[in-house]
């Protein structure tokens, strides 16, 4: 199929899951290498070796690494390839809302999550082969109300899908999103902007959750 191009300054919904539905995910130490991907690639410069570069900096402050969850520091210059909006991680897929900066940014990106991943995950576990199901799906996003739900969709889909209840996922953006995590990897301004307060945008998640995980049981 002949892809798209995707366009600068638009926002798009990405996601994969692994192949044959298995697991892409087994542990909090997964997790976090994910996220460090999601932070540490994002740039137009290639990295080399994700491992070698957090080590080298570890060494170099000498401090113990931080929490990517929480970590001081946007995830955003002007070399990045794209802005996360929002994230979520679940044992066998993923979630990311993402707006392209730089010209093919979602590509490069994708492309480098992806491979980053696999390496590690194989190598770590003693395996070899493709770790995701083909290429990410990359969904446009065309409206305000899109974007809005997207968001919340993203947020809420640990509980969507019955893995926990999404404020209790640590895996997910919305924690950042409800202000019980200073995070700085999703940029949320943009949709938060929208709402009055972070009560309403609460209510509005809930009620997302409600709909959406409605819906999915009516197709199961």
């Amino acid at each position: 199929m002949r892809r798209v191009k995707l366009q600068n300054n638009a926002y798009y919904h990405v996601y994969n899951r692994g192949v044959d539905k298995r697991k892409v995910f087994n542990n909090g130490e997964d997790y976090k290498r994910f996220l460090t991907g999601l932070k540490e690639l994002n740039q137009e410069a290639p990295i080399g070796s994700l491992f070698l570069k957090k080590y080298l900096n570890r060494r170099l402050t000498e401090k113990p690494d931080s929490s990517i969850l929480e970590e001081s520091g946007s995830s955003f210059s002007s070399f990045s390839l794209i802005k996360i909006l929002a994230y979520c991680l679940l044992p066998n897929h993923y979630h990311l809302l993402l707006q392209q900066i730089s010209e093919q940014g979602i590509g490069k990106y994708m492309q480098r999550i992806g491979i980053s991943h696999t390496n590690y995950f194989n190598a770590k576990y003693k395996r070899s082969g493709y770790l995701f199901q083909g290429a990410y799906k990359c969904v446009p996003i065309t409206t305000d109300d899109q974007l809005l739900y997207l968001s919340a969709y993203i947020n809420g889909n640990a509980e969507i899908h019955g893995v926990a209840k999404a404020e209790n996922w640590p895996w997910s953006s919305c924690l950042d999103y409800l202000d019980k995590r200073n995070g700085k990897l999703p940029h949320k301004k943009i949709v938060m902007d929208q709402f009055k307060n972070m009560g309403d945008y609460h209510d509005f998640l809930k009620t997302a959750i409600r709909e959406s995980a409605k819906r999915k049981e009516e197709l199961e």
